[in-house]
Order: C-alpha cells, then structure tokens, then sequence
C-alpha cells in the first residue's frame, strides 16, 4: 500500500473538519422542519444514495459473513444512536455548544476501557476525565444557564458515548475493509435501522422551506458520507491519537459557522469550556503519545 503524502493527509483531514464543523449547523436548520428522527433518516438516505453510486462507479468488497454482525454494530452506533440522540439534543442547546460536546468522546473512551474493558486507567486520565465533565458542565451552563438546564440536552452526551464506541470498533475493522467498503455497509446498515421514522417523512419533505432541503442536502452528502469515508482513510495511515488531535479543532471551526450562518452569539462561558474540555481531551491523547501505560490505549 502507497503511503500518502503529508500535504495529502492534511488535506484530506481539514475537508472531514470542515464538513463535521458544519453538521450541527445543518441539524440547527433541519430541525426546523422536521423531527429529530425524520432528519436522521433523510440525511442518511441522501448518503446511502450517494454511497450507493460511489459504489457502483468504483466497485466494493463483499462483507465477510462473519462479520456481518459487528458491520450492524457499527452502523447502529456510528449512525443510528449517535445521529439519532445528537438530533433530540440539539433541539435544547446552541450548535455551538453541540459541537463541543459531541467532541467529548475520548473521555468517555476512558470511562468504557475502566468500566467495560476492565482496563487500568491511570491517575492522570481520571484527572482528564474530571477536568473534562467540568468543561462539560461550564458549557452547558454558558450556553442555557444553570436554572435553565433541560436534561434533554444532555442526550448529546449519549452520542458523544456512542461515538467513541463506533471510534473504537472502527480502528478495529480498519484493516479487513477499504475504507470505501466500510464506510458503505456502516452507513447503508444504519439507514435500514433508521427507516422506523419513515412514517410521515414524504409529507414533511414536501412541505419544508427549501433553504432547509438544501441545508439537509448537504448535511447527507458531505458531514454523512464523504466526511466518513474520509475519516476512513486517515484512520487506515494515521495513528489513532495523531488523528484524534485534528477533532480538536471541529468546535472552533463550528463556533465560526454557528456565529456566521446562523447568527448565534457564543457566550464566554461556552468558550471557556470548550477550551477546559478541549485541553483534557488533548492531555488524554498525549499521555498516550509518550507511551506511558503501553497497555492501554483510548478508543
């Protein structure tokens, strides 16, 4: 296998920044017309679609059909869990403050490896952990104030749980599939699990504004297809805690977009805490880096 070049793998990681900053953007919108899982659905046909005639056009492996189950198991955690409780959160916080805690899945890394695992954690990743929830709730409190907190909100940290077991089995499936093939069976097998909110989805397409189409449009074909195929393969010529270093700049990048397409205004509060969540998240992956605890390993 031909090993990138570093201008290609740069590139190839801002597109997947650029187009994951943009999806709460695109849920912001879609929410207006449709319902949390309607717009799951939708956005995921659009990609299934998509998929299907990138597909087509460049030919993929067949699953081997022992592992047909854990293919199912990816599509249910990387699509149907996590777009699904991303979507019924975004309705009670900003797209801001979803982004960043969307992007708190490796301290809930940290917690599966202890508590699932059985793995040992050290000292420091429990401190990250706690510094981590602290950022978490200074977001939550910037963003919706501490009388105002609805729990429903919180359902974004279920998605950011989710996402770092899909990371996980990923990683671990990265070498037995193109990244193309993968990313095809993932997104096709969650869309079948989605379909239980087709009911009422063609009436709700028809009547949406469509600004909201388009804006649903682009959340299926880039944040819900390319992007993923993308991620692929970087995973499959990056090592892990080098690639998770490129998700740290996804809130910022949102935070931008929030406030220029959307008009959102990003209180200090959610700015302090995505730093605090950001930098925990980051002393996670360099304790890795320096290969301290050889043994375990995030995600």
């Amino acid at each position: 296998m031909n090993t990138p070049s570093p201008v290609k793998l740069t590139l190839v990681t801002a597109s997947v920044i650029l187009c994951w900053a943009y999806s709460p953007i695109g849920v912001h919108m879609g929410l207006h017309s449709y319902s949390p899982g309607q717009l799951a659905l939708l956005r995921f046909l659009i990609a299934s679609v998509f998929m299907g005639g990138v597909a087509w056009v460049m030919g993929i492996g067949r699953p081997r059909l022992r592992d047909l189950l854990w293919l199912l198991v990816l599509g249910f955690f990387g699509v149907f869990l996590h777009h699904s409780s991303l979507n019924y959160g975004q309705q009670f916080v900003t797209a801001a403050a979803s982004s960043v805690l969307a992007q708190s899945a490796p301290l809930f890394s940290v917690l599966i490896a202890f508590f699932a695992l059985k793995e040992r954690v050290s000292a420091w990743r429990w401190g990250c952990v706690l510094l981590g929830l602290l950022g978490v709730l200074v977001v939550i409190w910037g963003d919706q104030g501490v009388g105002d907190i609805d729990p429903r909100g919180l359902l974004i940290l279920l998605a950011a749980v989710s996402w770092s077991v899909y990371f996980a089995l990923q990683k671990h499936y990265a070498h037995r599939y193109s990244p193309l093939t993968m990313t095809c069976y993932m997104v096709w097998a969650g869309t079948l699990m989605l379909l239980v909110n087709l009911p009422g989805l063609s009436a709700a397409v028809m009547q949406a504004p469509l600004p909201e189409n388009l804006a649903v449009l682009v959340l299926g074909i880039f944040p819900s297809a390319l992007a993923y195929l993308a991620w692929g393969y970087v995973l499959k010529h990056v090592e892990v805690s080098r690639a998770a270093v490129a998700m740290y700049v996804i809130p910022p990048v949102a935070m931008v977009m929030a406030a220029t397409l959307l008009g959102e205004h990003i209180a200090l509060q959610v700015v302090m805490g995505a730093m605090i969540v950001l930098a925990s998240v980051a002393a996670i992956s360099l304790e890795g880096r320096w290969g301290r605890s050889p043994r375990c390993t995030t995600g």
